[in-house]
């Protein structure tokens, strides 16, 4: 059972107020409160606020954004692995690997040309190159290139690099 809490309500005044506005009294008075139960404006204030969180939060779209295929192959191939292209043009050259795919240039031929191009020019880093262009810029050439890609072997001597990145 809540028992009354009597709090004297004092006059505006410099007399009693802290550094916060409220003075020990009213302070004490406000701890009394909650000590004796009165925790119905509190309990309140809470689920408002707990409300209001839920409506912003139902109310902000949802982004659902996917960078264009030349951004995202610029970043994989510029910013992620640090391609040097021809003439600089990594998007160019990206889709120039796609007609090469098209017209069914087989997949030893597209790697060699990538090797001599371009830089690094390992096996793994060539077949990165491919195969992000290819996915991300010309996604309906995806089963030309893995068909001709079928049986493939790395030239003799060819071997993965010390570290990926």
């Amino acid at each position: 059972m809540a028992m009354a809490v009597h709090c004297p309500v004092r006059s505006a005044g410099r007399h009693g107020v802290g550094r916060h506005g409220l003075g020990g009294d009213e302070v004490g008075c406000l701890v009394k409160a909650l000590a004796a139960g009165h925790r119905w404006p509190l309990i309140a204030n809470i689920v408002a606020m707990f409300a209001l969180y839920g409506v912003v939060l139902t109310l902000a779209p949802l982004a659902h954004a996917k960078p264009a295929p030349e951004v995202e192959y610029l970043y994989d191939v510029a910013v992620r692995r640090h391609y040097n292209f021809p003439d600089n043009d990594a998007v160019g050259y990206g889709y120039g690997i796609c007609d090469k795919v098209a017209q069914g240039e087989s997949y030893a031929q597209i790697m060699g040309d990538v090797k001599t191009d371009v830089t690094p020019n390992d096996e793994f880093a060539a077949n990165y190159l491919v195969s992000y262009a290819v996915d991300l810029l010309c996604p309906a050439e995806i089963w030309q290139l893995r068909n001709s890609a079928a049986g493939y072997q790395p030239p003799a001597g060819e071997t993965a690099p010390a570290t990926y990145y």
